[in-house]
């Protein structure tokens, strides 16, 4: 494998020193674990925000720790959910008094993790509360989870709940924002390449030269179908069709669109695709509030993207265009 590392052992901790020195100026590593924290927090008062799991996807979950997000992101090892311990000290340095809501993807290692953390902070007198997020609309069950996996759409939790959270909304309400994001927000996904996990060093996956899968997971998980590469046109109609139809969609609302790349998409590729997915959702009389192009939640190297759509009402939007000021989202206040 070819990858800018120094060793398979040090990945993790040198990418953190890394994303550190980058941004002081608004998070900071708590010593001695693989969490990173909002610079000058925990905020007094404020309900705290905690997400996290296997590196590999950033800028998941780091990126989004700051103004108006997370105010703390755990980082496991490549592809795998950081242990209880590391949870722990996340939702530690994020109590400000007022709770903290643990914000988990639907794996079985992370929820299992996320709650016995949760079980050990509020041992430790920290109101917790938590979320699980499922928006893959691709598969039922998977290689990690029982029920829907949980990718891009976990993003958008972040933004919306961390909004509530920034605006003074209590530990219940922050919840709530959060759960109606989650039973609102559907994405789905696919691959032209694997990903080489560097403890593995090899794919995670093969693919000919001709094929891509369809529907696949942020850990290389297996999809639903693999078929020839086929026009951005069809690939986006796809997906969005397939979320359209879980979502139920109808004419005359409202949604946010987020088109995610996987870590070696090229922006071009990203925007060739929205450009279908707008033209579906203006022939199906749905409106498009805000759209997010980019890469938020990756695969390491692998090619592909990911359709995420989020039905607004009053409330989300307001949420969702509130400031939020972190590494890798920013949106003016």
């Amino acid at each position: 494998m070819k990858k800018l590392i120094n060793s398979v052992e040090q990945v993790v901790d040198d990418m953190l020193e890394g994303f550190a020195a980058a941004y002081p100026q608004y998070v900071k590593r708590v010593p001695g674990t693989q969490v990173m924290v909002r610079a000058g927090g925990p905020v007094k008062g404020k309900v705290g925000l905690v997400s996290g799991g296997g590196s590999g996807h950033e800028p998941s979950h780091g990126g989004f720790v700051g103004f108006g997000m997370l105010d703390a992101a755990v980082a496991g090892a490549v592809f795998t959910s950081p242990t209880p311990d590391q949870v722990l000290a996340g939702a530690k340095a994020s109590d400000g008094g007022a709770g903290v809501l643990l914000i988990i993807k639907n794996y079985t290692g992370d929820i299992m993790n996320f709650e016995m953390a949760g079980e050990m902070a509020q041992a430790e007198g920290i109101d917790i509360a938590s979320v699980v997020i499922n928006d893959d609309v691709a598969v039922e069950n998977s290689t990690w989870t029982t029920g829907r996996r949980g990718i891009a759409g976990t993003v958008l939790v972040h933004k919306i709940a961390g909004a509530k959270a920034e605006a003074g909304g209590t530990l219940a309400e922050v919840k709530a924002v959060a759960e109606k994001v989650i039973a609102n927000v559907r994405t789905m996904g696919m691959a032209l390449t694997p990903c080489t996990v560097p403890a593995a060093g090899k794919p995670t996956f093969q693919l000919a030269e001709n094929e891509m899968e369809i529907g696949l997971g942020i850990h290389g998980e297996p999809g639903t179908q693999r078929v020839a590469i086929q026009p951005a046109n069809e690939v986006a109609a796809h997906l969005t069709t397939k979320v359209m139809d879980d979502m139920k969609l109808k004419a005359g609302e409202e949604v946010a669109v987020l088109i995610n790349g996987l870590g070696a998409t090229p922006l071009m590729e990203l925007f060739i695709i929205n450009k279908t997915v707008a033209e579906m959702l203006h022939e199906a009389k749905v409106k498009v509030h805000r759209t997010l192009v980019g890469e938020f939640m990756t695969s390491l190297e692998m090619a592909g993207c990911s359709v995420t759509l989020l039905r607004l009402d009053n409330e989300l939007k307001a949420l969702l265009d509130a400031p939020a000021e972190t590494p890798a989202f920013r949106q003016g206040r």
